[in-house]
């Protein structure tokens, strides 16, 4: 299989989380530039960007119940294939509202498939500056890496410092930024189709 065949059976579900607190912020843009990418390559996409976030509760291991905008989160990545994370670079970091949605897979800690084990998972960043940009994309490598993920070989950042990336409506206005979200999306997509045809094979033999 190539880098563009994606001629799937199956959809493979690819799930994004990020965003930031502000409408409209160049991290969701970002994210939902990558899901439609994936989208046009086959895939089945769902986001939740920083409106969604926003409502979340502060992640406590201790409670074990959960709301229903955390419980959605959990069983979407529960059923998905692969996961995008954007997130601002917030002071060299995962931003807060981001980090709070990723503590909760923790819930995943007794699956059969352990958090993301064995998932592409895509890394997207923006920050003002490229001295965050790079510490931040570190950090959430490192996170994915915590959660038995596999980080896409690709990690996009994007340097937001004076640059207008993105319209009011979210679209990209910068052709290199838009050509790196492709190739995340690319790497993201085709291993989870993989993975999906594989596991329909192994279904069929049971």
């Amino acid at each position: 299989m190539n880098a563009i065949d994606t001629h799937f059976a199956d959809r493979p579900f690819i799930v994004g989380i990020g965003g930031t607190t502000r409408p409209g912020s160049s991290t969701e843009s970002a994210l939902r530039t990558a899901l439609q990418y994936a989208e046009d390559l086959g895939a089945e996409t769902q986001l939740f960007g920083g409106e969604a976030l926003s409502t979340l509760d502060v992640f406590s291991p201790e409670v074990r119940e959960r709301s229903p905008a955390q419980r959605a989160i959990v069983d979407a990545v529960r059923r998905a294939d692969a996961v995008i994370f954007a997130s601002p670079g917030y002071h060299g970091g995962v931003s807060g509202l981001v980090k709070n949605a990723i503590d909760l897979l923790e819930d995943l800690r007794a699956d059969e498939r352990v958090y993301l084990d064995g998932m592409p998972v895509g890394c997207i960043v923006t920050a003002a500056g490229w001295q965050g940009c790079n510490t931040t994309l570190g950090a959430m490598r490192s996170i994915v890496h915590a959660l038995r993920g596999w980080p896409t070989p690709l990690g996009v950042t994007l340097n937001t410092a004076g640059v207008k990336l993105f319209d009011a409506q979210g679209q990209c206005l910068d052709a290199q930024v838009a050509a790196s979200l492709r190739v995340l999306a690319e790497q993201v997509v085709n291993p989870a189709g993989v993975f999906v045809q594989r596991n329909k094979k192994s279904e069929l033999l049971l």
